[in-house]
């Protein structure tokens, strides 16, 4: 089954973006994954095709209309189980298991907003669910949906090389992931930890667990459970 990604977008000159290089690249070029961009100025009926107007109510800026969004959705989407997403600094944070759960899916649909937002009518009769990367403004939701694409495409089956490349990674099982190290043995002075050349698989998994929990603890506390957080008096 091959993973299609749809973006609704008023630039799609930004797509495939660095999706086209190296292991993502690969797979799009092999038809493990496709990429539709599509011109949302398209369903625009006048001659202008504007896509936008000021927001009701008075304030800055402009919102993409609805009428316009909702015939570009419904172009695409009628009868389509792929899941419609809105990407949104409002939305809920994209996590690694919501990444994996869209990955087992047959793709996306990605509406990428501009201007201060979208009217929340079509939001609503279209049941867009609101993606947010992160708790900052981009200056629109093009980047995000390169973002997005790039966790999910990366986890296909058959895009890594390994299989068990994504099995270890920060976010995996709850946790920041372990440092790493390589050769030289010694460099500036600093040497391997002695228990990632000893051969002793088991001691190496327990180090390399504490390791991701003491980094977790340190930087991300938010993702531990309460039984994991360190005792304070």
């Amino acid at each position: 089954m091959t993973f299609r990604a749809t973006i609704l977008t008023l630039y799609p000159e930004m797509f495939p973006g660095h999706l086209g290089l190296s292991l993502a690249g690969k797979a799009l070029e092999r038809g493990q994954w496709s990429i539709d961009p599509l011109q949302i100025r398209d369903f625009a009926e006048d001659r202008h095709r504007t896509v936008d107007d000021t927001p009701a109510g008075g304030g800055a800026g402009m919102v993409l209309k609805p009428d316009i969004l909702a015939r570009a959705i419904d172009h695409v989407s009628s009868d389509d189980p792929r899941p419609r997403l809105l990407m949104s600094p409002r939305g809920r944070p994209l996590t690694q298991k919501r990444v994996r759960e869209l990955a087992a899916g047959e793709g996306v649909v990605i509406v990428c907003g501009r201007f201060e937002g979208v009217d929340q009518r079509v939001i609503d009769a279209r049941e867009l669910e609101e993606v947010s990367i992160g708790d900052y403004i981009l200056s629109g939701g093009e980047p995000a949906a390169l973002t997005l694409l790039d966790a999910v495409v990366r986890i296909l089956p058959g895009v890594m090389g390994n299989a068990l490349s994504g099995t270890h990674e920060s976010f995996e099982e709850g946790l920041l992931e372990y440092p790493h190290y390589t050769r030289p043995q010694i460099f500036e002075g600093r040497d391997i930890p002695a228990v990632l050349t000893s051969g002793n698989h088991a001691e190496i998994d327990k180090w390399r667990h504490r390791q991701a929990l003491e980094l977790t603890r340190e930087r991300r506390p938010d993702l531990l459970a309460e039984d994991d957080q360190p005792v304070t008096k």
